[in-house]
């Protein structure tokens, strides 16, 4: 799921920034929501509401039963997001770890903070003895799937489908 809208080439990673991933504290979210809205604006919503963003993610602070907001920093500044979802599976009889929300931030893209991030999520994952770590991205962002697939992520046979159920309902 990072987002990446440049050119279809691998960079390098920087490898002499230091990248720290821990589950972000409430003192975090402010540093984290323009993340978020840019996020959201990528995926089709034009208008994101910062307050509505802080409610909703905030649910994922620790200690959390939904889920955990993982977040990225290089050289002690904020460079991106993962939440990560409690989530389960009926074929297996188990818990999954649904990574919902990947986002690095432009500049900071290419310099292994997204391959932190999912790594953060994995050891997340099987510290709670999930039996796999999921998640989606667009078929176009082959540059992430090439991240994926280098991390070992194989893809799905599945495709998506989703029920639109109206507007979000107002504070």
């Amino acid at each position: 799921m990072e987002i990446d809208d440049r050119p279809d080439q691998p960079d390098p990673p920087n490898e002499d920034a230091e990248t720290q991933i821990r589950p972000a504290a409430h003192n975090d979210l402010d540093q984290l929501l323009p993340f978020m809205a840019e996020y959201q604006r990528h995926y089709g919503n034009q208008q994101p509401d910062t307050e509505r963003n802080r409610r909703f993610f905030s649910r994922f602070l620790e200690p959390s039963d939904a889920g955990l907001l993982l977040g990225a920093w290089v050289a002690e500044e904020a460079a991106g997001f993962a939440c990560l979802y409690w989530t389960f599976t009926s074929v297996n009889a188990g818990e999954t770890v649904l990574l919902n929300d990947l986002f690095v931030e432009t500049g900071k893209r290419s310099a292994g903070v997204g391959r932190a991030l999912i790594d953060a999520a994995k050891e997340v994952a099987r510290e709670r003895g999930a039996l796999a770590l999921k998640w989606q991205t667009e078929l176009s962002n082959r540059r992430a799937q090439r991240l994926y697939e280098q991390m070992g992520a194989e893809r799905s046979e599945l495709f998506e489908y989703e029920v639109g159920l109206g507007p979000p309902p107002t504070p």
